[in-house]
């Protein structure tokens, strides 16, 4: 009975397309390639067809379906790219044919070694005189990764994707690798799909897409991940066409969903609404025993209302921030939401002070208004670094600026000319820098500083002089507590106040 079940299953194993995840360095091209392979192989007249938001979508190369997860580029992303690369099968790894390894290069690596994945290395540019792919190769050898022409088992494409050179040889090489892996699914399985993107439409509500490994989803079905739940009302493919069940290795637009999910959540499918409410509220309660963080006394506080256009932006800002020091200031999000600024984020804006972020994301017509009136401090950006670089100026202008200190020179003191309550009138030799006319000093004793002071007059030959270098001997009115004797070292600084920084 045992060997009948186990035929059946090997019978409802079915060979599915690869899952592909692009990473690279934000210069390398990795766009660019995307760009060129999906134009070549995507009907012209569908590719128009195709959201900002779908963030995965299929080519047809020699018969056979691809399925490219497409993940940002930029180093604020490594959280999306690690993720992206947990749930695909193989990894193109873009390099500058140029430029070479570079730190991005070298993350996404670490990214495709955790994950386990295949890796497939596409040096791109090399239509660019400049461009060195024997040099890459070298390069590469240094992050254990041993191209098959070095010896070693990692393949490695050479293309443009400017001119189109190597991008047939690209697809060809993603697919022969998929063969060698033997990538099969069952649709008669419970689904393993994760969202690699969602956001909140305006008409639509809460969009996610996911990426199925295995299993199929199906108009009706309900569905919850540890951070929200649904029935599916609709489901699209990455052409924006509605389908009616999704199958493995398909990037698919859920419909249905009660809130926006959190990328990389698992997408599990329940027998009802109840079951799938009852899954969430556990998660809920696990989530909520995370500790508290309390603000230590005297630190500064910047409270912050995130809002952005979709959810992987969201936990890339959110990520990011996380990073800039805190020992000084500390951030506090007082809403982290996917969707336009409304009035309740500048009424909250208002009451707490906070300054609202706006990525990609414009206010309404009502929040702008009221912005006005209320001067709610609200910030928009299109690129991460530009957000996290304004936050750390503001994070900075709450700091008192600070005084630093810069060295003038050193005069010993070889004689005492006169002293009189809080005034001395000394003679000493220049023996670093210069002695100048109202620097400060300070007053050492061997290794014991006896205070501070301040001089008033300088002379040289009973003349007065603003500034006097080294080497040379001269007379100083000293103005403090201090009481200076022979053989003392009189330390000459200035003071500037300066911006804090973090």
């Amino acid at each position: 009975m045992e060997d009948k079940d186990n035929q059946n299953k090997t019978k409802s194993l079915q060979p599915r397309p690869p899952i592909v995840v692009v990473l690279g360095h934000v210069d390398s091209g990795k766009t660019s390639i995307l760009d060129a392979v999906r134009k070549a192989h995507v009907a012209e007249k569908e590719s128009g067809g195709i959201t900002q938001h779908v963030g995965a979508y299929e080519v047809e190369f020699n018969s056979k379906k691809i399925t490219f997860i497409d993940t940002p580029g930029h180093e604020a992303f490594s959280a999306m790219r690690s993720r992206g690369a947990k749930v695909a099968d193989i990894a193109v790894l873009v390099i500058d044919a140029v430029a070479g390894v570079q730190p991005q290069t070298k993350e996404a690596i670490l990214h495709i070694k955790k994950a386990g994945i295949n890796p497939i290395v596409a040096i791109n540019k090399i239509d660019i005189p400049a461009a060195n792919p024997e040099r890459i190769k070298q390069e590469l050898m240094k992050e254990d990764i041993k191209a098959e022409s070095f010896g070693g088992k990692i393949p490695v494409v050479e293309l443009s994707a400017k001119t189109g050179k190597g991008i047939d040889q690209l697809l060809e090489m993603i697919l022969l690798v998929a063969e060698m892996e033997n990538l099969c699914g069952d649709s008669t399985n419970p689904p393993e799909a994760v969202v690699i993107e969602a956001y909140l439409d305006k008409s639509r509500g809460p969009l996610a897409t996911l990426v199925l490994r295995d299993g199929h989803l199906a108009i009706g079905e309900i569905i919850a991940t540890p951070t929200t739940y649904g029935k599916i009302k609709g489901l699209e493919n990455f052409l924006s066409l509605p389908i009616n069940e999704a199958q493995p290795a398909m990037p698919v637009v859920v419909l249905g969903l009660e809130n926006v999910p959190q990328v990389g959540d698992k997408v599990k499918v329940f027998e009802s609404m109840e079951e799938a409410q009852l899954y969430l509220q556990k998660k809920e309660k696990k989530s909520a025993q995370t500790p508290v963080i309390f603000i230590e006394e005297g630190k500064k506080v910047l409270n912050l209302i995130l809002k952005a256009d979709v959810q992987g932006s969201l936990e890339a800002i959110e990520q990011v921030l996380s990073s800039l020091p805190q020992d000084k200031v500390v951030l506090r999000f007082l809403d982290k939401e996917v969707g336009e600024i409304n009035d309740n984020d500048i009424k909250l804006a208002k009451a707490s002070k906070a300054v609202i972020l706006g990525f990609r994301v414009k206010a309404n017509q009502t929040a702008a208004i009221l912005q006005e009136r209320s001067m709610a401090r609200v910030l928009s950006f299109d690129i991460i670094y530009n957000l996290a670089q304004s936050v750390r100026q503001i994070m900075e202008s709450l700091l008192q600026p600070e005084t630093e200190r810069k060295f003038i020179g050193k005069v010993k003191v070889l004689t005492i000319f006169h002293t009189e309550k809080n005034r001395q009138i000394v003679g000493g030799k220049v023996i670093e820098g210069e002695a100048k006319k109202g620097a400060k000093i300070e007053v050492w004793r061997g290794e014991q500083s006896l205070g501070l002071g301040r001089l008033v007059s300088l002379q040289e030959n009973k003349k007065d002089i603003s500034n006097i270098g080294r080497g040379r001997e001269c007379g100083i009115l000293f103005e403090g507590e201090s009481s200076i004797v022979e053989g003392d070292l009189l330390e000459l600084f200035e003071e500037a106040k300066v911006k804090a920084e973090l």
